[in-house]
């Protein structure tokens, strides 16, 4: 198989593509993600997926590029990372007792072809007292996360369900990342 190079530094992904047992390079392109007028959240989530893909193909011609962006989606609004603590405790009031949908683009491209797409999954989020947020704020891991909260750590314990890929809610949708690899012609 061709060389694989993960466009992200995301540790979340990194540690979802060992779980698969690929070997990999990383490189972290730098694209403006900058939300365009009027998109939408699974439009947007693709859009970087692509414009990620495509950087890092340039620099790796003859790689197997796979590239992702997760974004979560609350009454048409895309809810990306906290900018402050204070944004952490905005999006958090908004997501508290209230089910959300996280969305992840995934690309997997090569020179020849492109392939990608959005996933979805929807996450219930308990109420959160604001005690509740000042204990996850000060564990630092809300810091660098799409709604501020990491499913696969201490954010756990606020979520009673969800429904669909849980590995999406992490940053990569492994089943429907696996099913387009599979898909590309090396």
């Amino acid at each position: 198989m061709a060389n694989i190079v993960l466009a992200s530094s995301s540790p979340r992904r990194k540690e979802l593509l060992q779980q698969l047992g690929l070997d990999f390079e990383i490189y972290s392109p730098d694209i403006d993600e900058s939300v365009h007028e009027n998109e939408l959240v699974h439009q947007y989530v693709e859009r970087l997926a692509r414009e990620k893909a495509q950087a890092v193909l340039k620099l790796f011609p003859e790689a197997i590029v796979i590239a992702a962006d997760t974004s979560l989606g609350l009454d048409g609004q895309i809810i990306g990372k906290p900018e402050s603590k204070s944004h952490a405790f905005e999006i958090w009031k908004q997501l508290s007792g209230r089910w959300h949908d996280v969305f992840s683009g995934i690309c997997v491209a090569t020179q020849q072809q492109m392939l990608s797409q959005v996933v979805q999954t929807q996450v219930e989020f308990q109420h959160l007292t604001t005690q509740d947020m000042e204990d996850y704020w000060t564990t630092g891991e809300p810091v660098g996360k799409a709604g501020g909260y990491a499913i696969q750590g201490i954010a756990s314990q606020y979520i009673p369900q969800i429904q669909g890929s849980y590995s999406n809610v992490v940053g990569l949708p492994l089943y429907e990342f696996a099913q387009l690899l599979k898909r590309v012609k090396t």
